[in-house]
């Protein structure tokens, strides 16, 4: 409906909004600090314990705001409502996006989304020469996943991310490249 996706879009923007400012903090600069290399952040004074137990509650948040407005539009929730396809989506989505990187998420939940989107159109466009090609489109999708995750883990390890700053900075530097 029209009227929840308008309370959804601003709780997303807002939660995308303070977890870009959540770096900039201390407390951000101490989590990018445990996530590179935990024992050197342990050295520096940091309480892994403390700021481990911090993120957890912080990561929970989130998932239980996300758990919550996934609750109110679907109105009912069961184990059935996630199957592993989606635990294949989420982790296909995040390492495409760019581990690490609010943009990445961003942009990997996004191009994620267009995949089953362009092997319907696919299918249906196939359709008329292979007759059960609506039959083949749900394992090709979890084989296509497979295969991005792949990809993108062995010819770009940091996503679609990387690549947007690639060009950017392309850009950005584009009358004076020789």
């Amino acid at each position: 409906p029209a009227a929840l996706y308008w309370v959804i879009l601003p709780l997303a923007g807002l939660s995308v909004l303070a977890a870009a400012n959540l770096f900039r903090t201390r407390i951000g600069r101490a989590f990018i600090a445990i996530r590179d290399r935990d024992i050197s952040a342990e050295i520096l004074g940091i309480p892994l314990l403390r700021y481990k137990l911090m993120s957890f509650g912080l990561s929970a948040f989130y998932a239980g705001l996300a758990g919550g407005l996934f609750a109110y539009f679907f109105r009912s929730i069961t184990p059935e409502s996630f199957p592993l396809v989606y635990s294949i989506f989420f982790l296909a989505a995040v390492i495409v996006g760019g581990m690490g990187t609010i943009l990445g998420g961003i942009l990997g939940a996004a191009f994620m989304t267009m995949v089953p989107e362009v092997l319907k159109l696919a299918v249906g466009l196939a359709s008329p020469w292979l007759p059960n090609a609506v039959a083949i489109l749900s394992p090709v999708r979890t084989v296509v996943f497979g295969l991005l995750i792949i990809g993108f883990l062995i010819f770009e390890p940091h996503g679609l991310a990387e690549i947007w700053r690639r060009i950017r900075r392309f850009f950005h530097l584009w009358p004076f490249r020789t």
